[in-house]
């Protein structure tokens, strides 16, 4: 592959990313347009909907994740266009966490896709197909391009420039970036009755937030420690880890769908709904489980590169 071949790759994919940025940036806008569809006078209102209902916090994180991706892709995408050394490492960092949380993700998009919008069977194959194809082909095909050496030799003779993301461990910013994830996902779920897994029991309401929360500092404290490489923070990053996959494999493992759905207090027009979805707890406790455990082997994995202390 010429290098001349190379460079329009990398900035024919990101004119593609600052567009699709773009277009999903906007499609979280639109979202916002639900709310008054919901409230009360709209046309799909229902009594209980607003905070703490399932749609509430279902259109909530949907303009989460649709500002989260634009907020990656819109740079990222630039990035590549002005050829900025940066893209590789940030790059492969989001790919391979990526790989730890997308399926999981990817699920909850088909079901959340298949459960609140009315799509036709065309466009919910293409969907399906698409998330398929988003988690076991795409990411390896982007890795086995981006570590071409021709890829960096382009982007160092434009920008040559040393980051302080190249001079950081991928596994170390894969494991903050995974940290981060969980963060999002944890103040998400105080807009679903602040619930929270606690050793074979759900926490919900004010008990749940302030444990959520706790949980958010310890998360951004490692994932902070870890990225200065303290040794330290590697006994406090698999500590923690193993305490709370243990705690959420636990309570899902140990409690049916029908308490859950009972410990969300969902409205009960939702509670209808919801409860035909053919769930077991184990299924849940596989699911949100997977990615905890590989974040723990990564993080175990990963003791040889926090031994130095780096300020």
């Amino acid at each position: 592959m010429h290098a001349a071949h190379t460079q329009r790759i990398l900035q024919g994919f990101g004119c593609f990313l600052l567009i699709l940025g773009g277009c999903i940036g906007l499609l979280g806008l639109a979202e916002f347009y639900c709310f008054p569809l919901f409230s009360a006078g709209g046309r799909f209102h229902y009594a209980g909907f607003g905070f703490g209902s399932f749609m509430f916090g279902n259109i909530v994180s949907q303009i989460i994740a649709y500002s989260l991706i634009a907020a990656i892709f819109i740079p990222l995408g630039l990035g590549h266009m002005q050829l900025k050394s940066w893209i590789v490492p940030l790059s492969k960092v989001l790919l391979w966490s990526w790989l730890v949380v997308g399926g999981p993700v990817a699920l909850l998009i088909a079901f959340i896709l298949l459960a609140s919008k009315s799509l036709t069977i065309f466009l919910t194959a293409a969907a399906l197909l698409f998330l398929a194809l988003s988690y076991l082909l795409f990411p390896f095909l982007f890795l086995r391009f981006y570590n071409k050496p021709q890829v960096m030799q382009i982007l160092k003779t434009h920008d040559p420039r040393a980051y302080w993301i190249s001079n950081r461990p991928i596994p170390l910013l894969v494991m903050a970036a995974l940290d981060l994830f969980y963060i999002i996902v944890l103040q998400i779920l105080v807009l679903f009755n602040g619930i929270f897994p606690l050793f074979g029991n759900f926490l919900s309401g004010v008990p749940g937030i302030l444990a959520l929360e706790a949980s958010t500092f310890i998360f951004a404290f490692f994932a902070r420690a870890t990225l200065k490489r303290k040794f330290w923070a590697w006994w406090g990053s698999v500590l923690w880890l193993g305490i709370f996959t243990l705690s959420l494999i636990a309570t899902f493992a140990l409690n049916t769908y029908s308490d859950l759905l009972s410990v969300l207090a969902f409205p009960p027009t939702e509670v209808d709904i919801l409860k035909n979805i053919p769930l077991q707890g184990y299924h849940l406790a596989v699911l949100a489980g997977i990615p905890l455990v590989v974040t723990l082997l990564l993080a175990i994995r990963s003791q040889h590169h926090l031994v130095a202390d780096v300020d």
